[in-house]
This record gives C-alpha cells, structure tokens and sequence, in this order.
C-alpha cells in the first residue's frame, strides 16, 4: 500500500497521538492512544480475533506510513486500563520485515500464555524508529581542516571514489582490488576500467543502487562477498566505525 493511500484507521480511533524526535540519535517515538472497534453489527459470524489482527494491521500501516522500509521499528503495545495485562512486544527490525505473519506470531504467544488482553480497553502503541543513512557519496567530510579530496592525494590508504553513481558498489570493487592484488586496482582508484566489474557486481547481487545504498544493501553485499568482511565508517577516524558487517574473518 502506497504511503500517499494510507488514511486514518476505520476500525479504531485515535484519542491522542504524540510524536517526539530525537536529533542527535536519527531516531523518533510515537505513541499512540486509542480505542479498537468492535465488528460491525449485522456482520455474519464475525471472528473476534481475526478482527482484532486486521485493526492493528491497520493501526500499524497508520503508525508506519511515513518510515522507509530500511528503518529500524522497535514497537510495544500495552493496556491503559488494565495494567495487568501483559505488554505486547515487537523487537527492533527493518520495516520491511513486519509482515502480517509476524504481527500474528506475537499475538498467538499471548493467546498460548493465557494472558489477558481486552481488545476493546484504550491501548497504547509506542513505536520506536531509528532512521538507518543511505549513502549517496560524500565530498563534504573534512578531517584536520582537509577535505576527503586532499586526503586522498596525500595518502595511499584513502582512495576518493570517482562516480556519478552507484558509489557503494564502486568502493567494494576497488577494496576487493586492493585486498586480493589485482593488477586493476591503481586503474580502480583512479575511475579507469570500473564500469564492467561494477555491471557484473550488482547483476550478480540482484542490487538496485539508483536510490542509494543503505543497510539492506550492505547486508546483500556481504552476502555475496563471504570471505571478506565490509566495515561501514562515518568519517576518516578509524575508530569512528559506523556498522561491522558479518561475514568470515578472513579479508578486511
């Protein structure tokens, strides 16, 4: 469902809805207070719970509408009324990956622990999201009052990537050049020779970079590059690690 199509909730409402960012964290919280409604009357054999999942599929469609897929949502749902019942709770996960199945997995482990949720009390929804960065190259990072640009020139180990686009499969291509001595590299780094063995990198990955290259594409690419492992840093300090992908110990 497309962001722009996604409008208040019609099987609850929404008495209060707070929002709350947090700058220095890329990150936001939500909460939302509201009410579920019951079926419709004159519905013919109306399945209360099944009911129960399509309002909160519906109230998190609301919740999420304006996040990317690759943001990270961290989400609990707790009763107002009777603080009793036992919080409900979705672990931190890309958008993308809260699908109806999972929705159901949580609420089904409620139901197995015989714990008590009222459908119909005033619930509250707190959403927590964590915007992941999507690079798009970076000429702006400055270190010791030096551009990237400067840097590059006056030391080997910094290479400026020489792109109009799909920066992140340039820059893998050029660090596997270097890692396993290929006689391409000093071509790489200077921008010669790149567009076949970027071609062949993101057919082989099935990767679109034309919107950037996010968390969701680092992971691909550290798939497909298993004896290598791909460290993601936010600036030229080499303690300044952004995210250590997985992968076999093998190469850096």
């Amino acid at each position: 469902m497309a962001q722009d199509d996604i409008e208040t909730p019609q099987r609850s409402t929404i008495e209060e809805e707070q929002t709350r960012l947090y700058r220095r964290f890329n990150a936001q919280g939500m909460q939302l207070t509201v009410r579920l409604l019951p079926p419709p009357e004159g519905e013919e054999d109306p399945n209360p719970m099944s009911h129960f999942l399509d309002s909160v599929t519906e109230l998190f469609e609301y919740a999420l509408r304006d996040l990317e897929d690759s943001d990270m949502i961290g989400i609990t749902i707790s009763n107002e009324v009777n603080v009793k019942d036992r919080a409900i709770g979705i672990s931190f996960r890309r958008k993308d990956q809260i699908t109806g199945d999972v929705i159901w997995s949580v609420f089904e482990k409620v139901a197995q622990s015989n714990a008590r949720f009222n459908a119909l009390d005033k619930l509250v929804m707190t959403v927590h999201s964590v915007k992941m960065p999507i690079g798009h190259g970076d000429d702006g990072i400055v270190t010791k009052g030096r551009s990237l640009e400067c840097m590059a020139r006056l030391k080997n180990s910094i290479v400026k990537v020489k792109a109009k686009n799909n920066y992140l499969a340039h820059a893998l291509v050029i660090a596997k050049s270097k890692v396993d001595g290929d006689p391409n590299y000093n071509s790489y780094r200077r921008g010669y020779k790149m567009r076949p063995a970027v071609d062949r990198l993101l057919e082989t990955t099935g990767k679109d970079l034309s919107a950037g290259g996010g968390v969701p594409e680092l992971m691909r690419f550290q798939e497909h590059f298993k004896e290598y492992r791909i460290v993601v840093f936010g600036g030229l300090n080499c303690e300044d690690i952004f995210r250590r992908a997985g992968g076999i110990r093998k190469k850096n």
